[in-house]
């Protein structure tokens, strides 16, 4: 059988370049060389961040996204099981870059506004040293590894998308795709690796200069449950998500944090905690870059995670659940790329942790220029 277009990898990426050429009509395939999902797309929070993203294409892929995430998340039967984010601040300097940032086009046009530590404390149970708030009704919270699988089980039964997994390709030459269960052949062809650089594209990869980004999460389960309506975020997020720590006021907060807290600063942490169906707690995360990330997680890093938790959010006693590294794509000079080896076939990465954030757009953005 022949196709419009084959899509190599199944994360989200590869899942959204899938339906936006479902929703054209277009007949797809889905490559992918692991089993199930296994990749930075089940690993991460399931947090579909809108504001804290760059100003700029990055902040409307992932405005566009979000819609359609929704949609998805409806039609898929895929529960959400909170909205919106509180950023907190717990310094005057965090407290700036909030105010600056509500002067921002991208805090207008998503109905943030700023939170006392009373009205913030409605909707999480804050520590007492967080003395306001930053409201964001925008974000999504989804459970990713249920997400993933359920969106992949949609777009099969709803398009017609067909997936062919635990299949490797070893060479594309649209529109002729060499893999271990024979010869595919499509039309179009879209390849999202991920951080996978040694496929049939690794020669002009090699020339963005790419790395990898390893993470550390935790699943934290209260002893006493804990309300939690939204996603929290705390004062080293303001120093490192761009939609804010490029604004000038943070320079102030940076500077602050470096003095105050340089190994969290050292190891790229910052504090994202969303709830789960079950009442337990995703939380994370760090932050180490290599081209081969090894695959060690040393207590000493969770420990700064979770000191920064504790000091935003009055939990009770808690223990660890379950502990997981995830690694996802990164560049030093972009949050994504798209390579066009020839007029019919294109590789997408999103260089960046904002893949499950960005993906949607992207994926119509790609379609869009192999079809029209």
């Amino acid at each position: 059988m022949s196709y419009d277009l084959a899509v190599i990898g199944a994360g989200v990426l590869g899942l959204a370049h899938a339906l936006a050429a479902a929703r054209r009509g277009k007949r797809v395939v889905v490559i992918d060389r692991d089993a199930q999902a296994n990749g930075a797309s089940i690993r991460n929070f399931g947090f579909v961040t809108v504001n804290g993203q760059q100003a700029g294409d990055c902040w409307a892929l992932a405005r566009r996204t979000r819609e359609i995430w929704a949609e998805v998340a409806e039609a898929a039967r895929i529960p959400i099981l909170h909205r919106g984010m509180l950023v907190t601040a717990r310094r005057p300097e965090a407290e700036a870059v909030i105010d600056a940032f509500l002067e921002t086009d991208m805090a207008r046009q998503t109905d943030c506004r700023r939170m006392t530590r009373d009205e913030a404390a409605a909707l999480a149970p804050l520590s007492a040293s967080v003395s306001a708030a930053l409201w964001s009704p925008t974000e999504l919270r989804v459970e990713s590894r249920e997400a993933i699988p359920a969106l992949a089980a949609w777009l099969a039964a709803a398009h017609g998308v067909e997936f062919r997994r635990g299949v490797e390709v070893h060479a594309v030459q649209t529109p002729r795709l060499e893999t271990s269960a024979g010869v595919i052949e499509a039309e179009t062809v879209i390849c999202c690796p991920g951080d996978d650089y040694s496929g049939p594209f690794a020669d002009r990869l090699a020339a963005y200069g790419l790395t990898r980004c390893k993470l550390h999460m935790l699943r934290i389960r209260p002893e006493t449950p804990v309300r939690l309506e939204a996603a929290v975020m705390s004062d080293l997020g303001l120093a490192r998500y761009l939609g804010y720590a490029e604004l000038p006021e943070a320079r102030a907060l940076a500077a602050r944090l470096d003095a105050e807290q340089p190994e969290q600063r050292a190891n790229g942490v910052h504090l994202i905690v969303v709830r789960s169906a079950d009442g337990s707690l995703v939380v994370g995360d760090s932050h180490h870059y290599a081209a081969t990330p090894d695959p060690f997680a040393p207590q000493s890093v969770d420990a700064l995670i979770t000191d920064e938790m504790e000091a935003t959010l009055a939990l009770g006693p808690w223990r660890v659940a379950e502990r997981w590294l995830g690694t996802y794509a990164s560049a030093p000079d972009r949050w994504r790329l798209t390579d066009a080896p020839d007029a019919a076939t294109r590789v997408v990465i999103v260089t960046a942790g904002c893949g499950a954030s960005t993906g949607f757009a992207i994926g119509e953005e790609t379609v869009a220029g192999l079809f029209d």
